[in-house]
């Protein structure tokens, strides 16, 4: 077994200023993507430019930060928005919605992509294989932050936790004892299949000419299968549970809608005819 580090949230406190490494995790997802569009950039085979880029990056952020805050506080914490509405800002205890960063993405993008005269899906085409180091990095910053663990397991890679740390975990335990049997890391399963693992299929796709569409359609299916996949050992949030059949959570829900408008857009991409390409 595992045991869990139990790393201080806070990176760096400076009198009443504390920096998390929550948010320097998103920090550095944003930062690698602007690196590596502005690698991108630089290939013969597109019409893009640096300019272009630091541009969408800069949309994304916005549409990031809102989208999945908003989507947060709206799928998954409407009980505790309607009690206080100013945990809407508290961005550094955690609570970010995927989806809810998604949509704000999409519409950024559609701003965007509109201002600078370029079809939506060639904009989402060229940004979607940027994305999973922003996720990997998203999720690790979930597991310094102690939060969306897994079921139980006694698999050699659980994770053991202090109960001093985590007391939601260990309320059938003594409070000075190591949760056992230990929990899945569900964050770190995230981290790699939708961060890793996605980032690395994406860009090795994308390498070559795809029909608009294709890798936008290719994210949309790798992302919701790896997180429809983790969803099974992921715990559901406390106050929603499952949705149905006692496995069915909101991620879940969430993320068929993906699957399938993936799927579509894979589908027509590779209808078109052989010539036309991104």
């Amino acid at each position: 077994m595992l045991t869990y580090p139990d790393i201080d949230p806070v990176a760096l406190a400076l009198g009443p200023f504390q920096v998390h490494w929550y948010g320097l995790m998103y920090l550095l997802g944003f930062a690698a993507a602007w690196g590596l569009g502005r690698w991108r950039a630089t290939r013969p085979d597109n019409a893009w430019n640096t300019t272009m880029v630091d541009d969408l990056i800069f949309y994304g952020v916005i549409g990031v930060i809102l989208g999945g805050r908003l989507g947060y506080m709206l799928f998954y914490g409407f009980d505790q928005l309607l009690a206080n509405p100013l945990t809407i800002v508290r961005v550094w205890e955690g609570g970010m919605s995927f989806h809810g960063g998604l949509i704000g993405v999409l519409i950024a993008t559609a701003v965007f992509a509109r201002r600078h005269g370029l079809r939506f899906f060639a904009a989402t085409d060229f940004l979607a294989p940027l994305v999973p180091l922003g996720l990997l990095a998203g999720r690790v910053g979930n597991f310094i932050n102690g939060e969306l663990w897994g079921h139980r397991t006694s698999l050699p890679w659980g994770v053991e936790l202090p109960c001093t740390r985590f007391p939601q975990q260990c309320a059938d335990q003594p409070l000075g004892a190591t949760l056992s049997p230990a929990v899945h890391a569900s964050q770190l399963y995230e981290a790699l299949l939708e961060g890793l693992v996605l980032f690395v299929v994406l860009w090795l796709f994308s390498r070559r000419p795809r029909p608009t569409m294709a890798v936008s359609g290719l994210f949309l299916v790798g992302y919701g299968l790896a997180r429809f996949s983790v969803e099974f050992v992921r715990l559901p949030d406390a106050h929603i549970g499952y949705l149905a059949f006692g496995w069915v959570t909101m991620g879940q829900l969430l993320t068929l809608p993906m699957i399938l408008a993936g799927g579509l857009l894979l589908a027509l991409a590779y209808r078109r005819p052989a010539g036309a390409s991104a």
